[in-house]
C-alpha cells in the first residue's frame, strides 16, 4: 500500500515538472530568437540593386540597409569591383573609399546608403566604371562600413553583374 501512494506522487511530481519545464522553454525560445539588430559594430545588407546586366551608360544603383547602436556610421563605405573575366585589365578592379555623410548621431540608428556608379560613362554625380573593353565581363562587389570609433561591419558581397562591351 505505502509502494503505491508513493508512485502516485512521483508521477504527480513528474507531471508538475513537465508542466514547469515547458512553461520555461515558452519564454526561453523568444528570448534565444530575439535579435539584436543594433551593435556597436555597424551591420549592413544589401537591400537592392537596380540591375545585374549593364549595357554600356547605364547606371547601376546599389542600396544598402545599415544599423549601428551608437549611429556613429559617419566615416568611410568601402567599395571594391572584382572582375571575374579579367582580373589583370587595368581599372576592371579597384577599392574605393567613399565618405559618409555628416549628421547628427542617434542611438539604435537605422537607414540606407544609396552609392552609384556609371558604366563607361561620364554621368554627374557618378563614379565611372569599367569592364574588361574587349569583351563581356562579370563583376562583384564588396562592401564594408567604419564607423568614426573604428568598428568595421562585416564584409558583404553582390550577386554577380554583368558588364557588356
Amino acid at each position: 500500500m505505502y509502494c503505491n501512494v508513493l508512485t502516485k506522487f512521483e508521477m504527480k511530481v513528474k507531471r508538475m515538472k513537465t508542466k514547469l519545464l515547458i512553461l520555461l522553454a515558452i519564454p526561453a525560445m523568444f528570448y534565444g530568437c530575439k535579435k539584436d539588430t543594433y551593435t556597436t559594430k555597424p551591420q549592413i545588407s544589401i537591400k537592392s540593386v537596380n540591375n545585374t546586366t549593364l549595357s554600356q551608360g547605364s547606371l547601376l544603383l546599389f542600396e544598402l540597409s545599415f544599423t549601428d547602436a551608437e549611429g556613429d556610421i559617419q566615416d568611410t563605405l568601402f567599395v571594391q569591383k572584382i572582375s571575374k573575366t579579367c582580373p589583370s585589365t587595368p581599372g576592371a578592379q579597384f577599392i574605393s573609399k567613399n565618405k559618409v555623410p555628416n549628421f547628427t548621431p542617434t542611438s539604435n540608428l537605422k537607414g540606407t546608403l544609396e552609392i552609384g556608379y556609371a558604366y563607361n560613362a561620364s554621368v554627374q554625380g557618378y563614379s565611372t566604371i569599367s569592364g574588361c573593353g574587349i569583351k563581356n565581363d562579370t563583376a562583384y562587389f564588396r562592401f564594408w562600413l567604419k564607423d568614426k570609433a573604428k568598428n568595421v561591419s562585416d564584409t558583404i558581397t553582390s550577386a554577380n553583374i554583368v558588364l557588356l562591351k
